[in-house]
Parts: structure tokens; sequence; C-alpha cells
């Protein structure tokens, strides 16, 4: 089964992303099939092909919980942390 997933690329704490069209089981870096796009979550720049992502998903590729989440942010609402009080 194909996939629509982010790829790991750059330093370890200089992250970017290529947003890929993968095996389902492909190990992180390895083989993919098609390069959609990029992902730098320093600078929040988003670049996609939506055109063939849609020609993508039309043939069968499913897309990830993560590449979901960048592309429809408003369907993931930020969880708010639950701040504990000191009991005195």
């Amino acid at each position: 089964m194909l996939k629509i997933k982010l790829r790991p690329n750059g330093k370890i704490h200089q992250r970017s992303f290529r947003i890929v069209v993968a095996e389902q089981h492909s190990k992180m870096n390895g083989k993919f099939t098609a390069d959609l796009g990029f992902y730098t979550p320093q600078s929040k720049t988003l670049e996609i092909n939506k055109e063939e992502m849609q020609k993508w998903v039309k043939n069968g590729a499913q897309v990830t919980l993560g590449v979901d989440k960048l592309l429809n942010p408003t369907k993931y609402p930020n969880k708010k942390k639950a701040v504990k009080t000191k009991a005195e």
C-alpha cells in the first residue's frame, strides 16, 4: 500500500522534511515513488504540489497522520496541558 508521508533530511536539530509517496513499510530514508514537496518546521514553510497529490490520492495512496496535520491544522486542535496546583 502506498502512503503519502514525511521523509526527514538535514541535521538532527535542523530537520526539514520531504513529502513523498512511498510504500507503507519502507524505511524512513528508503526508496520512494514520487516527491510531492517539502516542509521546514523552523520557518513553517510548506510547499506541496496539490495536483500531483490529488492524482496519487485518486490512485489509492493514503495520507499519513503527520501530513494530514500539516494540510488540515483546524482538524487537529492543540490540546491544552493540565496545570497542576501545589497543595498547601
